[in-house]
């Protein structure tokens, strides 16, 4: 059999050799041949390199792209590729529209700036383009919450109220240097004073102001200041003893009631707490940048006890820094962002 099959592959082999140059060898020779448009579309894929860039962008046009396994996954779970690329908190975008949203949103809040008077109208918009004042709380006869758009400049303002936004307004000028912005209090601490614990709404500020020093509590040494009294009014000599240190940034200096009666020329200097002494005259070091002149004018009496009107805590917070360098709700809400203080003109 092996011998037959010999003899068959030698006579197969003779006939292909004797019609190599006849009709039969180049019928053969082309049966035998690649296929050229197998060579262009190959049944499984092209297996060699990979097309150009030109050639993936032509196809990506003409055919709608389908998702691959990352994407779906993507929108499976509800984030979408491009939220997944950026490395970082948050979206740069999205600190911008935050604040312009509540720009816009809170421009909107007050209806009764106007009747603020006149001097002042311009630091409570300001303040409200940024979000750091709120229109005092009103409830109904049924204890639910009432929408409320007036801000009532001209009622008195808490304790509690004005060191909310005395922290908040500090932290928010100077989000971007660390070295200015006050800790707030956390439910670890120890509280400052007994009438606000670490579950009162406002504990945070209150706290944090405590321990910087700026607000009077024994742990500044003050042994008699073991309650803040948050919901009695702010009078202005506290007004001025805890915003002062944050426009100088240093300890406040010694001072007598002669030489009150020396810068001001207040008539009733006498009647002014002798811890609050300290505040009124460094105020005048900062010249028309004080906070005396851009809250009550030119004046000759301080009424140190007199409770402070919420559009006066509004005109003290407009600003912070001594004569030559400082920052202003104005330049904050037309950046959207805060900066490193800077000498500017009020």
């Amino acid at each position: 059999m092996v011998f037959l099959r010999q003899v068959a592959i030698g006579l197969v082999l003779m006939t292909l050799i004797g019609c190599a140059g006849g009709p039969l060898g180049e019928s053969l020779q082309r049966s035998v041949e690649a296929d050229s448009q197998l060579e262009e579309n190959p049944p499984f894929g092209q297996l060699s390199s990979p097309p150009s860039n030109a050639e993936e962008n032509t196809t990506e046009s003409d055919d709608a792209p389908s998702n691959t396994p990352s994407q779906e996954a993507s929108s499976q779970d509800g984030v979408q590729p491009s939220d997944r690329d950026f490395i970082g908190p948050t979206r740069p975008s999205d600190d911008h529209l935050t604040a312009i949203d509540s720009a816009q949103t809170n421009s909107q809040t007050f209806t009764d700036i106007d009747q603020a008077p006149e001097t002042l109208q311009r630091y409570i918009t300001d303040l409200t383009l940024l979000g750091l004042i709120q229109p005092r709380s009103a409830s109904l006869e049924n204890g639910s919450a009432q929408a409320n758009t007036e801000f009532q400049p001209n009622q008195s303002i808490s304790r509690r109220e004005f060191a909310r936004w005395l922290a908040n307004t500090n932290n928010r000028y100077y989000q971007d240097d660390v070295a200015q912005t006050i800790r707030l209090g956390i439910t670890s601490d120890i509280p400052a004073f007994q009438d606000v614990p670490v579950t009162d709404p406002d504990f945070p500020q209150i706290q944090g102001l405590a321990e910087a020093g700026i607000i009077p509590s024994a742990l500044a040494g003050n042994a008699t200041a073991v309650n803040f009294r948050p919901d009695a009014p702010l009078t202005r000599e506290d007004l001025l003893l805890w915003k002062v240190p944050l426009d100088i940034r240093q300890n406040l200096p010694p001072a007598t009631i002669q030489a009150i009666e020396e810068a001001w020329g207040f008539q009733d200097a006498a009647s002014i707490n002798p811890i609050a002494l300290r505040a009124v005259l460094a105020d005048h070091t900062n010249g028309d940048f004080s906070n005396i002149r851009r809250i009550f004018g030119f004046t000759t009496l301080l009424q140190p006890q007199k409770a402070v009107t919420r559009a006066e805590a509004a005109a003290a917070l407009w600003r912070f820094g001594n004569q030559t360098s400082g920052i202003t709700a104005k330049e904050v809400s037309t950046s959207h962002s805060t900066h490193s203080p800077s000498p500017e003109a009020e």
